[in-house]
């Protein structure tokens, strides 16, 4: 009993140290939020709302750092998930990475956006029911 207690307490130091380590690797401490050049010309505030709620937070240059995406390996998933965000569209910078409505209006209508890995820890930024079907007729009448 003596050896298990010992080689569970090697294995928690490891772990400590491992995670120390993990601190060191600078991808994902880049959190910038660059200005907004230009937005898509909203239908209604309502609209802008709901994007900015549900959105704005990877598909946008207002992202909330939060402090744990200061942590890593959290900080890694984050920073990739932001920039991948960025790259497909950005509201913050319309003039030159918009959507596409088609395909804005497909994520929303079959619950990929915003994903399980943002929405399980932020449950409120889950689209459902009625905010999600004005949600997307917002997008259509802002986009086409």
């Amino acid at each position: 009993m003596k050896k298990f207690w010992k080689i569970l307490l090697y294995l928690f130091i490891a772990g400590v140290v491992v995670f120390v380590l993990l601190q060191f690797v600078p991808y994902g401490r880049d959190h910038t939020n660059p200005p907004t050049t230009s937005e898509p010309a909203w239908d209604s505030p309502q609209t802008r709302q709901i994007a900015k709620e549900h959105c704005f937070q990877c598909h946008s240059n207002e992202t909330d750092w939060t402090w744990y995406s200061n942590i890593a390996p959290a900080s890694w998933l984050i920073y990739w998930d932001v920039e991948q965000a960025r790259s497909e569209f950005n509201f913050s910078e319309w003039d030159t990475n918009p959507g596409f409505v088609d395909d804005l209006v497909e994520v929303v209508e079959e619950g990929e956006m915003p994903p399980i890995q943002y929405w399980i820890f932020h449950p409120q930024s889950r689209l459902t029911g009625e905010k999600s079907d004005q949600f997307i007729q917002g997008l259509r009448n802002t986009l086409e």
